[in-house]
């Protein structure tokens, strides 16, 4: 449903345009249209690219006032970074539900199966994430935060293990999962952005084996 323009300059001054603070809406009715932007800029970016993406679609694909956009979101770039996300919290979070288990190589599985299905279910955000890095140094400085957040993740679990007594004491855990989560992130990548496609499950087997024989959990040659 298109807004009129007394709703738009309505929320307008309720989500503070013109005000250094980000543009959040302060009504239910403001949240939805957000919203609604948010998932229209996100079919747009997937159908056209990060760079071809043409703002003045966005607003008509989530059936708005052409300048509603602009009551929430200062451009392309910011409307971006909220579809971006999203699409991280769901990327770092996925395995929230998964089940508990005490055996290491159940938690790697478990976290490269649910790191490799987000990123399937988005790998043409992660497309334009790719695109906007390149072209944008604002972008490029996200996609390094991004990075660290999972390294961070990651290098915690290892000195758990390291802790247990189940991994090699001798690494440095940073260092071990800067290298292995770049790993299972270029094999996503290949797989989903690039479409070389490879069973899901092998994929999920052999970044496991890479992982658990790198960490020495088992020995250096995981059987």
């Amino acid at each position: 449903m298109e807004h009129s323009d007394d709703t738009d300059r309505s929320e307008s001054r309720e989500a503070g345009v013109g005000d250094a603070g980000p543009k959040r809406p302060r009504t239910t009715r403001g949240e939805r249209t957000r919203s609604a932007l948010v998932a229209a800029a996100r079919r747009i970016f997937e159908r056209d690219g990060y760079l071809n993406v043409r703002l003045s679609d966005i607003p008509a694909e989530a059936g708005c006032a052409s300048g509603t956009l602009y009551t929430y979101f200062n451009g392309k770039e910011d409307i971006f970074e909220a579809v971006l996300a999203l699409v991280e919290d769901d990327m770092l979070h996925g395995d929230r539900d998964a089940a508990p288990s005490s055996d290491p190589l159940d938690q790697i599985r478990s976290a490269n199966r649910s790191y490799l299905e987000s990123y399937q279910r988005h790998a043409l955000v992660m497309r334009c994430f790719e695109q906007a890095a390149v072209s944008d140094p604002h972008f490029q400085k996200l996609r390094s935060m991004r990075a660290h957040r999972f390294i961070e993740r990651n290098a915690a679990a290892i000195r758990r293990l390291q802790a247990e007594g189940v991994a090699d004491p001798a690494l440095d855990p940073e260092l071990a999962s800067k290298a292995l989560s770049a790993m299972v992130s270029r094999v996503a990548f290949s797989a989903y952005v690039l479409e070389d496609p490879v069973p899901l499950d092998d994929l999920v087997e052999v970044t496991t084996r890479l992982w658990a024989n790198a960490l020495w959990i088992t020995g250096p040659h995981t059987p």
